[in-house]
């Protein structure tokens, strides 16, 4: 893989490796080496749009294998550590609707948006718009953030911002 050679110089600006055969172990690679994103090469040009939206503001773009693999690892991970399963604390949830705790606790048990909106009998486009007010609430960036909070591995509450 190129991307092990351009190292150094991928930590200066944010960078996406695309992908014609896209695969989880070629993105750890990329990861890694410092790449900020990584997609397929056919993706839609909304998806690109995406893609260097979300790169852009500082966030990372991983493909839904890989974040399911990586949700499904940090729950194995607090389990072994705790010694039993990981069980939810309730602090993260007081200020969500009974919905959108549901859609919480769903997408941090590795769920994609498909899978919560037919487990919850919802459409995709309401599950986007649930995770988007709950990552707005718990004051998180991303999905994996949302997880390691509702999995009690990190707070998503560190200040208040309401505002009048």
């Amino acid at each position: 893989m190129q991307v092990e050679r351009l190292a150094p110089r991928l930590k200066l600006v944010p960078c996406v490796v695309l992908s014609d055969q896209p695969t989880d172990e070629e993105a750890i690679a990329a990861f890694s080496a410092g790449a900020r994103g990584y997609c397929n090469t056919h993706a839609v040009a909304q998806v690109l749009i995406q893609v260097a939206a979300v790169v852009l503001q500082g966030g990372l773009w991983i493909g839904e294998s890989l974040m399911q693999r990586l949700v499904s690892a940090t729950g194995r991970i607090q389990a072994q550590a705790s010694g039993a399963a990981a069980e939810v604390r309730p602090s993260w949830s007081e200020d969500l609707t009974d919905r959108e705790k549901e859609v919480a606790a769903t997408l941090a048990a590795g769920a994609s948006n498909k899978e919560i909106a037919r487990a919850l009998g919802i459409t995709e486009r309401t599950v986007k718009a649930h995770v988007g007010a709950i990552l707005e609430k718990l004051h998180v960036r991303d999905r994996l953030q949302l997880s390691l909070v509702v999995n009690g591995r990190a707070s998503g509450r560190s200040q208040s911002t309401d505002s009048a």
